[in-house]
Formats: structure tokens, sequence, C-alpha cells
């Protein structure tokens, strides 16, 4: 049985939970429930920017982060990062303690507290190695019902970054415009 990434690197999947015999994509409710999960969670959180770019940044300066491109952890616990962070991650989770909240609620967030007291790889430490593939290869994933799977989903932009409904509003972006405009 294979394993194969969807959309991000980390999250790996065997071929028999999540594929058909002709290499289509099952419906969500006939997958294992862990690969179920992780298959909705990709649906969120898949571009959303770096974890630790948006700790650096924070939500006035997303612009300034890079997407996401690896995931790991379990869903709502999950941290996402960039190439650049990714080797940090690795770090903490190999050599300094990171591995202790494996599969535990605190995983995220004992990350983003190793991080913020300003913890990084050494110079030169290697990130995972992945076997590359081409995603074009895959066919579109199921689109998991915000009713049945809400929990796991995050419905809007906000929810990704961080952004309560009044610091939207108070942003002053008018959402009903099209963007570019000419005013």
């Amino acid at each position: 049985m294979a394993k194969v990434s969807i959309g991000m690197l980390g999250w790996r999947f065997d071929e028999d939970d999540i594929l058909d015999e002709n290499g289509e994509f099952l419906p969500l409710d006939e997958m294992p429930e862990d690969a179920r999960e992780r298959m909705i969670r990709l649906d969120t959180i898949y571009n959303a920017p770096c974890n630790a770019c948006w700790l650096i940044h924070g939500d006035e300066n997303l612009d300034e982060c890079n997407t996401a491109r690896y995931v790991y952890g379990e869903p709502l616990s999950e941290v996402i990062l960039c190439e650049e962070h990714e080797p940090d991650f690795v770090y903490w989770f190999r050599e300094d303690g990171g591995s202790a909240y494996r599969g535990t609620e605190e995983f995220e967030d004992q990350f983003y507290e190793w991080f913020l007291e300003g913890n990084r790889a050494p110079e030169g430490y290697e990130g995972m190695e992945y076997v590359s593939t081409d995603p074009d290869d895959l066919p579109e994933p199921p689109e998991p019902d915000p009713d049945e799977h809400g929990d796991l989903m995050g419905g809007d932009v906000s929810d990704r970054v961080g952004l309560t409904d009044e610091e939207i509003a108070e942003s002053g972006v008018d959402f009903g415009s099209e963007y570019p405009s000419d005013e």
C-alpha cells in the first residue's frame, strides 16, 4: 500500500484509504475517520499563511507571510509551514523536545511558544526529505459538506488567520466591491 501526500507535504495517506481502484477520490463518508478529518482540514488550510511567518508578521501584515506548504500534527492542532520555516519545526520536533507533544492538543501552542522565544534551527539544518510526485496527476478531492463537517473546516479567511468579525468590519474592506478598484 503506497503513501501519498495531498496538497501539502507532511500528512500522508494510504492510497487505499482515499482512492478507489480507478485512482479517483472516495466519497468522504467512505474514508476512514482519520483520513476524512485530514482531507477536510486540508481543504481549509491549503494556501493559508505559514504559522511561523504569521507569528513574525501578525494579522496586520499577512501579505508578508509565505504560503504554507507543509502540515504537521493532528487536525485542529496542526502546524502549517512554508519552506523557510519547515526546518525550524523539524528541529524543534526532533532535537528540542517537540516530539513530547505528538498527538496532544498542546502541540501547536508548544511550537508557537518555542518559536516566539526566538528559537530556530541551526544554520543549514535540513527539514524532512520528501519524494516528489506530480500533484497534477491526482484527481480533484471531494468537497466536504459544511453542515456535516463544519467543525473541521473553518468557514472563511478570518478563521484561517485569526481575525474576529469585528476586526474585519473595522478594516474598511468593502467585500461587495470589485477589486482592483479604479477609485
